[in-house]
């Protein structure tokens, strides 16, 4: 129980991180959405940090660990989780299945989307 109580600090960080970032004005006349490039990109740099960091000490708190890489992150972007789950593939020879991962998530995620506001209309 204690587990899901960190998760859910850190969750709640993240996402207000993540909707504080969101507000910043940005000129962009072509609608690119750079706000959300940046925090999938940062998200993706502080979880790779957090997991090499993890894997290189086991002496830091599980819990710590918990709460950076499943609350905070998980919070900000679950594309970090994403970018570093495909990265394990990659990095143990699994070309294939990372690569299916990534269109399969690009791709259901995106017709999902779409699905579920045809769903409401």
């Amino acid at each position: 129980m204690l587990d899901c109580f960190v998760v859910g600090i850190g969750g709640f960080i993240g996402s207000a991180v993540r909707y504080l970032i969101g507000k910043i004005p940005m000129k962009n006349p072509a609608s690119f959405p750079v706000n959300t490039l940046l925090i999938n990109i940062a998200g993706s740099f502080l979880i790779g940090i957090i997991a090499a960091a993890a894997a290189k000490n086991n002496h830091i708190n599980p819990r710590l660990i918990l709460f950076l890489k499943v609350g905070i992150c998980g919070g900000f972007t679950t594309f970090s989780t994403f970018s570093l789950e495909t990265g394990g593939l990659i990095k143990s020879g699994a070309f294939f299945t990372a690569f299916m991962y990534v269109i399969a998530s690009a791709g259901l995620g995106i017709l999902a989307v779409m699905a579920g506001q045809c769903a409401v209309k």
